[in-house]
């Protein structure tokens, strides 16, 4: 009963955001919506974050539900400033996508210092990082990296740095095993096309 409660009051939220004439402004109306839902928006954190990226609730990080909830709610509400959810499931997918991307910014950060390993075998000219910080092309991978597009650097994420496989990812974002293939190999030749000075034939993705 609860949660059909959620829904109907998600639902009217919505459509009061269609139906708000264009010098009103929708924030309040967005915060209203965010913590009628927010019950659920947390459970959402616990289930994604447990079942997809269970080692950032480990030390050094020991992520929380909760925690993760606080950063995905900015998220949304300044999402939410240029789209507008139509119905409650574009509600709760822009929300989970948003889930995503926090834990992969979050996962990446965690990774930053074992970048330099994860590329040599696609850059075998680059200098290993030392202990205590990241050589200058091990720097300039990582701005590539966050240069990519969404899409593709989510993908390049959770193949790359997350060790998940093709078809785990394809299941965490609802999509096929090819459009995931397709962002990756993308994503790869983008990196190559910034990087390529570093190793170029190492760069291309395989077929």
């Amino acid at each position: 009963m609860s949660e059909d409660r959620t829904t109907i009051a998600v639902e009217r939220y919505l459509v009061e955001l269609a139906n708000l004439g264009g010098n009103s402004p929708a924030e309040p109306i967005v915060r209203a919506l965010i913590d009628r839902s927010v019950k659920r928006l947390n459970l959402l954190c616990h289930s994604l974050l447990a079942r997809s990226y269970p080692r950032l609730m480990h030390p050094p990080l020991n992520l929380q539900a909760e925690e993760m909830l606080s950063a995905v709610v900015d998220r949304l509400l300044k999402a939410m400033r240029e789209v507008r959810p139509a119905t409650v499931r574009q509600f709760f997918g822009l929300a989970n996508q948003h889930m995503r991307w926090e834990l992969n910014d979050l996962a990446r950060q965690l990774d930053s210092q074992k970048a330099a390993e994860v590329f040599q075998d696609e850059f075998a000219a680059v200098q290993e990082s030392s202990a205590s910080r990241l050589s200058p092309n091990a720097v300039r991978m990582l701005e590539a990296i966050d240069s990519l597009p969404e899409e593709e650097r989510e993908v390049f994420s959770l193949v790359r740095f997350q060790g998940m496989a093709h078809s785990e990812v394809a299941d965490l974002l609802n999509v096929s095993t090819k459009t995931v293939q397709r962002r990756l190999n993308r994503g790869l030749m983008l990196l190559a096309s910034k990087l390529g000075d570093l190793n170029p034939e190492s760069t291309s993705p395989k077929p």
